[in-house]
């Protein structure tokens, strides 16, 4: 694809863009208009049932991993921008769904074991993860046996997450809250709230 973008210029990914959108809703995807991506997306799904819907104006800009398990799904809406190296996992009855205006950038992991909800309007930076799922971690046992819990993760409208976040399950991020780079959220937060560390705190007010 690189030597064809050098030849041809960004141009043959409107072409590639269609060819790849009518492979996906070949193998059951729901696909808007004006579809854009970079990349062969890599694909690890429910082999019985596909429930991954992009809305109209999406763009990915580099490769993305979209996996499903049991009954879970995956919903991008209208112009959500996804970065290169981006990985989407949904198992369970969980739902991820990305909402309008959407930013997310290089290198995130977004795990949804049960839902994991983002609003519209926020933007991520590089590298965050987002688990609503956990090991357990008993004594007794290797830790690699024994299976998870799952909570829900809510992101309201209008946030901003900086560089390598990471957002443990049960949080809810209240609308226009900020999240300072290298933090460890794991308590929700106050709308409009500025907050930071690990774990994170609130260290002042959006204005």
């Amino acid at each position: 694809m690189n030597l064809l973008i050098f030849i041809f210029g960004k141009k043959i990914l409107k072409l590639f863009s269609f060819f790849i959108k009518l492979i996906l809703i070949l193998k059951g995807f729901k696909i808007g208009k004006n579809f854009y991506i970079e990349a062969i997306p890599k694909l690890k799904l429910n082999s019985t049932k596909v429930d991954i819907v992009f809305g109209d104006n999406v763009k990915i800009l580099g490769t993305i991993d979209l996996r499903t398990r049991e009954t879970g799904s995956i919903f991008f809406d209208d112009n959500v921008v996804i970065e290169d190296n981006c990985r989407f996992v949904s198992a369970r009855t969980g739902k991820i769904k990305i909402g309008n205006n959407t930013i997310v950038t290089t290198g995130a992991i977004l795990n949804g074991g049960a839902d994991l909800i983002i609003g519209k309007n926020c933007v991520f930076g590089p590298r965050n993860t987002l688990n609503a799922n956990e090991h357990n971690f008993k004594i007794d046992q290797n830790v690699n046996e024994q299976g998870y819990t799952h909570q829900s993760i809510m992101i309201g409208n209008d946030c901003w997450f900086g560089a390598n976040v990471v957002v443990a399950k049960g949080v809810t991020i209240s609308d226009k809250s900020i999240i300072g780079a290298n933090s460890f959220v794991n308590k929700s937060t106050e709308k409009n709230s500025i907050n930071a560390g690990s774990p994170a705190k609130q260290i002042g007010v959006r204005e």
